[in-house]
C-alpha cells in the first residue's frame, strides 16, 4: 500500500484530531510515575500539528510534512516527551527527502528514525519503561508483518499492547518516573500508551 503526501496528511489529521481524547487517561498514568503533564503534552502536541499540517501548501512533500509536524509537536509544549517525539520526527523527514507518497518501507524508515532519535537524545533503550518499549517492537513486527494495512496494523497494535501490559512490571529508570523508584512498578508506563493510543487512532482513521 502506498500512500500519496495528501492522503497522509488527512490521515494523520483523522487521527490526530481523535489523540486528545485519551488527554485525561495518559494524565492519570503519568501522575502515578511523573508529573502528569503527558495528557496535556499529547492534547496540545496533536492540536498543534493538525492545525500547522493543514496550512501546508498543496505541493508539499512527505518530508516537508514530517518536518512541520515535528517542529508544531516539539513547540507546543515544552516536555521531555514533546522534545524526543518533536525530535524523533525532525530525523524521520530525512529519511523520506523529496517523496510525495510513502510505502511500507518508508514507513518502517520513518519508525526507526524515529526511535533512534529517542534513543540518542533520551539515552535510553528497550527495557527502561519508555515509549520505545512498545514502539520498537511495534517496527519490527511492522517489518515482519505480511499483508493489507489493516493486517498489518493489528498485528502491530497487538504487540503494542502486549508491551504496554509487559512495562507494569518494570521499575521506571529514565526521566521523573525514575525518582519514584520501586512504586513504578505495577503502573503501565505512559508514554509507550500514549503511543498504543495513537496506533488504534490510526486504524480508525484508515478504516473510516
Amino acid at each position: 500500500m502506498s500512500l500519496s503526501c495528501t492522503e497522509l496528511r488527512d490521515l494523520l489529521t483523522r487521527t490526530l484530531t481523535a489523540l486528545p481524547a485519551h488527554a485525561e487517561e495518559l494524565r492519570e498514568l503519568d501522575a502515578a510515575l511523573g508529573d502528569g503533564d503527558l495528557g496535556i503534552t499529547v492534547q496540545s502536541g496533536s492540536t498543534a500539528v493538525v492545525k500547522v499540517i493543514g496550512a501546508l501548501p498543496e505541493t508539499a512533500s512527505v518530508s516537508e510534512l514530517l518536518l512541520a509536524a515535528g517542529k508544531a509537536f516539539s513547540t507546543a509544549n515544552p516536555s521531555t516527551f514533546a522534545a524526543l517525539i518533536g525530535g524523533g520526527l525532525l530525523a524521520a523527514s530525512k529519511t523520506v527527502t523529496g517523496k510525495d507518497a510513502i510505502d511500507k518501507a518508508d514507513a518502517l524508515a520513518i519508525g526507526r528514525a524515529v526511535a533512534g532519535r529517542i534513543i540518542e537524545r533520551g539515552k535510553s533503550q528497550v527495557g527502561d519503561k519508555t515509549v520505545l518499549d512498545a514502539l520498537v517492537p511495534s517496527l519490527d513486527t511492522l517489518e515482519a508483518t505480511s499483508g493489507s494495512a489493516d493486517v498489518v496494523l493489528d498485528a502491530m497494535i497487538a504487540k503494542s499492547q502486549e508491551q504496554v501490559t509487559a512495562t507494569a512490571s518494570l521499575q521506571s529508570k529514565k526521566g521523573r518516573a525514575a525518582w519514584v523508584q520501586e512504586r513504578s512498578i505495577g503502573h503501565a508506563d505512559p508514554g509507550a500508551t500514549a503511543y498504543l493510543r495513537f496506533l488504534e487512532a490510526l486504524r480508525a482513521a484508515l478504516k473510516a
